[in-house]
């Protein structure tokens, strides 16, 4: 039995052997508060999303057979510049908000687009429909490598727009019980000037934010790098300040042993995005290698490279291209040199990816079921027929198979149960 206190926390676990069990249930009946489980439905953490790029939900899906700078140059930048316009933002992030919850994503850190207006409509869902929301207002300045439409149009812009961005929410934040968090955001290495990536690292460091963006991300991100800074992304990012223990870099299926060194030293989190790397990564990520070096990680759906909002899909993904890496992919090669060394992530490793390793990430105190913890929980429904003993590893692998959002019947952020077509229910 799990006792959650008034602001959302789980005060007490108790089991039916403790003395005051019975006593405990029978308050909460009296209290119309006690929520029972059925035979086969289960409690699990809320899910954290560590890269998810909000205005690019209606593409979803869409030319994932392109190479990353045509598909952001034909598809993605246009739908971003959309964004200008709330009332067309509104209309979208209230779907994909509510959509992330339905698939049991309590926490969520969300790339916004240029235009704050746009970011705002973003921020105003995360608290209407009750999810934990990090959200950031992109910054690309660079006129070589943006759209003359759509950037910031200079780096004093940029700077200002962010900072103005930043105080808004932290005034909206006041009268809310789930706050949302501001995040720095440079788009990448590429759509950003030196000045503006200096302005964003003093920016993170005045106001104690963290800072996201994407690392060593594609061949063509990676060779802009060294080609215009003579370093990697990773030292570029890290000389302007934005290599912190409260950065999450995105994909980094490029990164090398230095890269990953750094980032252990400054204690930065890498966002896997299993899904999205199979189409734009270049490589497949070495997730169990980098997790046995202790380097922070999480899981992400990266929306809309990636082209499933479900962490449970990114789930199975990673542990599919975990696999590809071990055993290779190509059959002309001789068995005996197809594969590699490389380790495979196991099931729980990409359950932990999911939960603890995002909430870690971001700080938070969610991703278990633990006294002291934000009561960021899903209840899901078994939907397979049990034709024999199921040992409770066994039903935990078939859990991570086979759920989808139709059998996630409910979902808990901070204490509330969340209504998942009209918001949150505060009873």
């Amino acid at each position: 039995m799990l006792c959650l206190d008034h602001q959302g926390y789980i005060a007490q676990i108790i089991s039916p052997q403790m003395k005051d069990y019975q006593l405990l249930i029978d308050a909460a009946k009296k209290a119309d508060c006690l929520l029972e489980l059925a035979a086969d439905q289960v409690i699990l953490p809320g899910f954290i999303d560590l890269h998810i790029h909000a205005p690019q939900w209606p593409n979803a899906g869409v030319a994932l057979d392109q190479p990353l700078e045509q598909w952001l140059n034909a598809y993605t930048f246009p739908l971003e510049k959309r964004y200008q316009d709330p009332s067309f933002a509104k209309k979208v992030y209230a779907n994909l908000v509510q959509e992330l919850l339905a698939q049991g994503t309590t926490t969520a850190l969300y790339f916004g687009s240029v235009h704050n207006l746009g970011n705002l409509e973003l921020v105003k869902a995360c608290y209407h429909y009750g999810q934990r929301g990090f959200v950031g207002k992109v910054v690309m300045d660079n006129p070589q490598q943006t759209p003359e439409d759509y950037r910031d149009l200079s780096t004093a812009q940029a700077l200002r727009d962010t900072e103005d961005f930043i105080k808004t929410v932290q005034q909206l934040n006041q009268s809310e019980s789930i706050p949302v968090t501001p995040v720095i955001t440079p788009r990448f290495v590429p759509s950003c000037t030196t000045p503006t990536l200096a302005g964003l690292g003093y920016l993170a460091r005045q106001y104690n934010l963290p800072i996201q963006s994407h690392c060593s991300e594609s061949d063509w991100e990676n060779d802009y790098a060294i080609q215009n800074y003579h370093q990697r992304d990773a030292e570029v990012l890290n000389h302007f300040g934005l290599l912190t223990d409260k950065a999450v870099m995105a994909h980094g299926t490029l990164l090398n042993e230095a890269d990953l060194n750094l980032f252990q030293k400054r204690q930065v989190a890498l966002a896997h995005c299993p899904i999205s790397n199979v189409y734009f990564g270049n490589a497949v990520l070495p997730a169990k290698e980098i997790l046995e070096r202790k380097n922070k990680m999480g899981l992400g759906t990266d929306i809309s490279g990636g082209f499933s909002p479900s962490l449970y899909q990114n789930i199975r993904q990673a542990v599919i291209s975990s696999h590809q890496l071990h055993e290779g992919v190509d059959a002309r090669i001789d068995p005996s040199t197809r594969g590699s060394s490389r380790k495979m992530l196991t099931m729980k490793n990409a359950f932990y990816l999911a939960t603890v390793g995002g909430a870690q990430s971001l700080h938070v105190p969610a991703g278990v079921i633990q006294v002291g913890h934000y009561a960021d929980l899903q209840i899901v429904r078994q939907n397979w027929q049990a034709f024999q003993a199921e040992t409770p590893v066994m039903r935990f692998e078939k859990f991570m198979y086979h759920t989808t959002k139709a059998n996630i019947d409910q979902v808990m952020v901070q204490g509330k149960l969340i209504n998942l077509n009209q918001g949150v229910n505060d009873d």
